[in-house]
């Protein structure tokens, strides 16, 4: 009896057995790549942000250093030599090749180990209002024929002979002078520098118009492109970029920023062609070609890069055909497609 038991059991079928471990560990597994590829993309994300605040800080801080230069000049002016002094080795101490930073400052350190006179005591004078009147009207006449230097001159003269004979009116000379006087030495001279110098001084008296203060934005710009010149061709594009469109005769002496603009454009669509990025380079010759025709080199690389940007398509045309079976093979240049700019 004990024997049959055994063998109906024997006989029985077997039942399937699962594998729960198995997909566990699959879920597992598309778990943690799911997360990884989650990571990647933070990472990603992070990088770019990283990257594109360190160009708005990189710009930001070019900004302050053409501040900080003029600032410095200023302080010169008025013997404030050791807040020159600082400002010149921080403008050092960030771009060491700013343009001028450091012959000011060997000046500023000749300036301020020079011995100060010593003064010997005297009996305050009594104000000749005679000649500060004298002094007054000559300032008017200078004014009047737009003379501003001489006018300065007589206004300076004005306050060595009483510095309180027509305060308020003689501010207000000194500011005209020193705005109209500023004004030409950019638009007239090229003297971007000494615009500049002289706009912020007439700033001490009063605010500046709004014409006054973009013409000195505009030359401070002009200024900061051109330190770039021929050591960065995209900043010097990106700074003369915005000067020409609102100042395009702004000049420095030697060229307009439009001709710098023109120039800078071609040579970094120059860059770009040898870096094969043919499309980024038809936008720059195409910004240079808005001002003037290329020049030869510029235009043979305009031309290499339009083939490049925009090769030609194969088309198969059946009428053509000379072997049966085998159409001919035409070969027609691709469309354009919009140029996109920087």
């Amino acid at each position: 009896m004990t024997e049959n038991v055994e063998t109906s059991e024997s006989t029985q079928p077997n039942k399937p057995v699962t594998r729960p471990r198995r997909r566990g560990r699959a879920f597992l597994f598309n778990a943690l790549g799911l997360i990884v590829i989650l990571v990647l993309a933070v990472l990603a994300g992070y990088s770019s942000g990283i990257g594109v605040r360190q160009e708005n800080q990189s710009s930001v801080i070019v900004q302050q250093l053409g501040e900080q230069y003029q600032n410095a000049l200023v302080d010169i002016e008025f013997g404030r030599y050791e807040i020159a002094k600082q400002r010149l080795e921080w403008i050092i101490a960030h771009n060491p090749t700013f343009p001028g930073a450091q012959d000011k400052l060997t000046e500023v350190l000749v300036l301020s180990n020079q011995p100060t006179p010593s003064l010997t005591p005297s009996l305050t004078p009594t104000p000749d209002f005679t000649g500060a009147e004298q002094a007054f009207a000559t300032a008017q006449q200078f004014i009047a024929a737009q003379d501003w230097p001489g006018a300065m001159g007589a206004l300076d003269q004005i306050r060595k002979l009483d510095p309180n004979y027509q305060t308020s009116q003689v501010d207000g000379m000194y500011y005209f002078a020193l705005r109209n006087y500023g004004y030409n030495l950019i638009t007239q001279q090229g003297n971007l520098e000494g615009g500049i110098y002289h706009l912020t001084l007439a700033e001490r008296f009063g605010p500046l118009d709004r014409d006054a203060n973009g013409l000195r934005e505009g030359a401070r710009y002009y200024l900061i492109g051109a330190s770039f010149w021929e050591l960065n061709w995209r900043e010097a594009v990106n700074y003369f970029d915005q000067v020409y469109r609102g100042w395009g005769g702004l000049w420095d002496g030697t060229m307009t920023s439009s001709e710098r603009f023109w120039f800078a454009s071609m040579r970094l669509g120059d860059e770009l062609f040898g870096q094969e990025q043919y499309c980024d380079a038809l936008a720059q010759y195409d910004n240079a070609q808005a001002i003037a025709a290329l020049d030869a080199a510029a235009q043979e690389n305009y031309d290499d890069a339009f083939i490049g940007c925009f090769p030609p398509s194969a088309t198969i045309d059946p009428a053509l055909s000379i072997t049966p079976g085998t159409p001919a093979v035409t070969v027609t240049p691709a469309t354009p497609g919009p140029t996109s700019y920087p």
